[in-house]
C-alpha cells in the first residue's frame, strides 16, 4: 500500500496577528505582539514565519512553537 508523505501546514495565516515568545536558548528576542507576513518553507518537523512587530524595522523569522494565537 502506497501512503503519500504527511505535509504539515501553516497553523498561522500571512496577516495574522500573534504573539511571539523568544527563546531562551542562543539569541534571546523581543517577544510581543508580531503581525505574520510570509510563510516560510517548514524545517525539520515544524513550520516557520517570517514576523514583523510596529516596534521594529526589521523582520524575525520563528518557528510555530514560538507563536501563539491571539484572541
Amino acid at each position: 500500500m502506497f501512503r503519500e508523505p504527511r505535509v504539515n501546514t501553516h497553523k498561522f495565516s500571512v496577516g495574522q496577528t500573534v504573539r511571539f515568545t523568544s527563546s531562551t536558548v542562543g539569541r534571546p528576542g523581543a517577544g510581543g505582539t508580531y503581525k505574520v507576513v510570509r510563510l516560510l518553507p517548514q524545517e525539520g518537523d515544524e513550520q516557520q514565519y517570517r514576523i514583523k512587530s510596529t516596534n521594529e524595522a526589521h523582520e524575525r523569522v520563528a518557528r510555530e512553537s514560538q507563536l501563539d494565537r491571539i484572541a
